[in-house]
């Protein structure tokens, strides 16, 4: 093979079709458009969705669910994945380094779900009421 022998594959090119260029093309008088309507006209066509003037389907479903756009940024933690770490002082970044939460999350609220027997110190990380009695019953404090 040479590269002034190269040729698209047979069938792979074809002329765009003319259309109303006379009865003889196939495609002439109403060029493939058939016969009156609104499909037939120039600019005449509807938008999506469009059912002639029927309440369209989704105007007629109920709306529904909420998607916030907030949650990538907030992260739960149990009490029990703290009894897992392996430093006493846990704030934001040492969650991050332990992969208990994501590199994108700005708010972090540790959640009573498990139990806590070491001490640990609590820093920049939100906790609920029962969590905090948890921590200071172990011995540790939040900040």
């Amino acid at each position: 093979m040479e590269l002034n022998t190269i040729q698209p594959a047979e069938g792979a090119k074809h002329y765009k079709r003319r259309v109303g260029r006379g009865i003889g093309s196939g495609l002439g008088k109403t060029a493939g458009r058939g016969h009156k309507g609104q499909k037939s006209r120039a600019g005449g066509f509807h938008k999506v969705g469009f059912e002639g003037g029927q309440m369209p389907l989704q105007r007629r479903l109920p709306k529904r669910g909420f998607k916030s756009l907030a949650t990538p940024f907030k992260a739960e933690v149990r009490l029990s994945d703290l009894e897992k770490l392996p430093v006493a002082e846990v704030d934001m970044l040492a969650l991050k380094q332990a992969g208990l939460v994501s590199e994108l999350a700005r708010s972090v609220r540790v959640i009573l779900s498990g139990s806590i027997t070491k001490k640990v110190v609590l820093k920049g990380v939100v906790a609920t009421k029962g969590v905090k009695a948890a921590i200071e019953a172990a011995g540790g404090s939040v900040a």
